[in-house]
């Protein structure tokens, strides 16, 4: 079991169904509510990484003679356990990420999600066939499992995101080796825990901590086969480089600049609501957040207004207390990078209508930023431009929906948009035009359920199939035709 959130426990390795100690130098894991320590964690080497290959492809041999109705089975225990534990598994994320606890409920539950569609694996896994596509010839598509998969996960989501991933995979008959951000190690611990406890063969699944070392180890070894990474984009495309060339299939999930469209014609008090979740919830530490606000014509006023007094009220706080509305950045060097940026903002001319370094804290008491929105920033501008992945949001002003199409579409990402009208025309043309993998209408964060693909575009996706939906399917598979004929 995870140690109580006031011990320092020193994290292992999960190789073989075993948790092998390692003796090499630890690194801190903070509670970013306190600025504490509160566990140590192991990096993996080479060595390591090239052990954990080994003792899931052994595993793979084993587990792909198992029937997928017998695969699934696991994953169904698996997910009553998630359920029966996730207030348990919530509580971990939000002690180590800082995100509130209702938000990191919210994300278990998509975890669970993932699980409970990856358990319909025996229909999803299906292929097709065709009688006499010659004379006395039939024909038929199977699809097979590929071997030896890893993930590679962000901090901001340490149950949901491993779980776009290693259920869909292991339900296909690949084993599995996942190496979670080394800042939020606990929640995945915790998580393989009730993975063990449902009965998965040993080396089937196992999760290894570290930094770049154990990446670039993965994304070169011969039997892992295939690569699943969500992170920033520049990691995103030396992953999607890597490891094409050593012959890996590859979903990379970069970084993003979403954009937030205002109509006039906005039902405005809805909108507020729906900007403010996406802008700052989970401190604006994720790829779906909005990061750039484009009111429309007489829109802006009316929405500013009623913007800054939402933020004004907005509580941030400790992560566990009930009150909390946002909670603290990850690290202390994630809230200086932050902090950068807003200080960049001031630098290029941008007008900050409520600064959030007005409610920081010492380090050594959390690492806490309110929420920052600037005024009259140019799309040219640096806040405008990068992502940032913090609680900051950029006004760009706009005169017409054209306009803010071409905004939009002039970014190198593409993950996704919203558009805020009641005018159906208005937001059927902005679906259509907007270059971007995943839009919103009237939806502040437009996340698809388990059964759709999570499907960024431009530089926020390198690859061909994206995570879960169907694509995560194909991805975790190869097609085989066998062509047949009896005398």
């Amino acid at each position: 079991m995870i140690a109580a959130e006031t011990t320092v426990r020193t994290l292992k390795f999960f190789v073989n169904g075993e948790w092998v100690e390692a003796h090499r130098p630890l690194h801190p894991v903070m509670n970013p509510s306190t600025g504490q320590v509160i566990a140590q964690v192991p990096y993996a080497t080479a060595s390591d990484v090239d052990r954990a290959a080994n003792a899931a492809h052994r595993a793979f041999l084993a587990w792909r003679e198992v029937p997928v109705v017998e695969r699934v089975q696991v994953l169904y225990r698996y997910k009553d356990l998630l359920e029966k534990h996730q207030d348990e598994v919530a509580r971990i994320l939000s002690t180590e990420n800082g995100k509130t606890l209702e938000d990191a409920r919210g994300s278990v539950r998509r975890g669970i999600q993932m699980v409970e569609f990856a358990c319909g694996m025996p229909a999803l896994m299906m292929g097709y066939s065709l009688e006499n596509v010659a004379r006395g010839i039939d024909s038929q598509t199977i699809r097979q499992p590929v071997g030896v998969c890893a993930g590679i996960t962000p901090f901001n989501f340490p149950a949901m995101v491993p779980m776009w991933m290693f259920p869909f995979a292991i339900a296909c008959g690949n084993s599995f080796i996942l190496k979670p951000s080394e800042k939020v190690p606990l929640t995945p611990a915790r998580t393989a825990e009730l993975l063990a406890e449902a009965g998965l063969p040993a080396g089937v699944y196992n999760v290894l901590h570290g930094d770049k070392e154990a990446v670039d180890a993965l994304l070169v070894h011969p039997l892992v086969r295939a690569i699943s990474f969500v992170g920033s984009s520049p990691v995103a495309r030396h992953v999607y480089e890597t490891a094409a060339v050593h012959g890996k299939r590859v979903q990379a999930l970069g970084g993003a600049k979403n954009h937030l469209v205002v109509m006039s014609d906005a039902d405005m008090e809805k909108s507020v609501e729906a900007i403010m979740g996406s802008a700052f919830g989970a401190a604006g530490e994720r790829c779906l957040a909005g990061s750039v606000l484009v009111p429309v014509g007489d829109a802006a006023e009316p929405l500013l207004a009623l913007l800054l007094d939402k933020t004004s009220q907005l509580r941030v706080g400790p992560a566990l207390d009930k009150s909390t509305e946002m909670g603290p950045l990850v690290t202390a060097a994630h809230r200086r990078r932050v902090i950068s940026y807003i200080e960049k903002g001031v630098q290029e001319g941008a007008m900050p209508l409520c600064d959030g370094r007005e409610r920081m804290t010492d380090e050594n008491e959390g690492f806490y930023l309110g929420p920052t929105v600037f005024d009259h920033v140019r799309p040219d501008m640096t806040i405008a431009r990068e992502e940032i992945f913090g609680p900051v949001l950029s006004v760009v002003r706009v005169k017409d929906l054209d306009q803010a199409i071409r905004l939009v579409n002039s970014s190198p990402f593409g993950n996704t948009t919203s558009i805020f009208t009641t005018n159906g025309k208005s937001a059927r043309e902005y679906a259509s035009r907007v270059e971007a993998g995943m839009v919103g209408i009237n939806v502040g964060v437009a996340a698809p359920m388990a059964f759709f693909p999570f499907s960024g575009w431009k530089n926020s996706f390198f690859g061909d199939l994206h995570a879960h939906g169907r694509d995560a399917i194909e991805f975790y598979t190869e097609q085989k035709v066998v062509m047949s004929r009896w005398f």
